[in-house]
């Protein structure tokens, strides 16, 4: 598994394409979200993804989207989240999460994470800090709830960074194998 973190400007065209379709597979095929997915927000977002075999027609396995927030609303947003249909409960969606917040912490230290997650995976978010803030409320005809969790300190990125670390040698190791 290949993790990336990039601004729009630094993706590729065939980057682009193969989020826009994972999101257009979980959000409006899987979960039936009749929506607009190229929202005109993804220029001003910072894209964190993990992709397997770039030749396969599907090899996006994770994938969230990060807004700084502004002065009326500094809060960061998470949005877009998603984990693939062949990589979920195997830690994938764990270590996406991990990510999304360290890069919050590394280029807004201190600022609060913002998302939105159906209520059913309040428990999931929760483990990560998270507390719910509004909702439940309907979205896309299914309960969701919003959540945020405080800003990192430098320590958490610090020892979050050595746990995964630790755990991608694991997983290197496994994969070797």
């Amino acid at each position: 598994m290949n993790w990336k973190t990039l601004d729009f400007e630094q993706l590729t065209a065939r980057e682009l394409y193969l989020i826009l379709r994972a999101r257009s597979a979980v959000f409006v095929v899987e979960q039936s979200h009749v929506h607009l997915d190229a929202d005109g927000r993804d220029e001003t977002g910072v894209h964190v993804f993990a992709t397997d075999d770039m030749t396969r027609p599907m090899p996006v396995l994770a994938y969230a989207r990060i807004h700084e927030g502004d002065l009326e609303d500094p809060e960061v947003v998470v949005d877009k989240i998603l984990t693939s249909p062949l990589r979920r409960g195997d830690g994938t969606a764990h270590a996406l999460i991990e990510r999304v917040l360290n890069v919050c912490g590394e280029r807004w230290p201190g600022r609060a994470v913002r998302l939105t997650a159906p209520v059913s995976l309040r428990a999931f978010y929760e483990a990560f800090g998270f507390r719910k803030t509004e909702g439940p409320f309907l979205e896309h005809g299914m309960p969701y709830i919003g959540l945020t969790r405080k800003g990192r300190s430098t320590r958490e990125i610090s020892a979050s960074k050595l746990q995964q670390a630790g755990a991608n040698a694991f997983a290197n190791t496994y994969e070797l194998l």
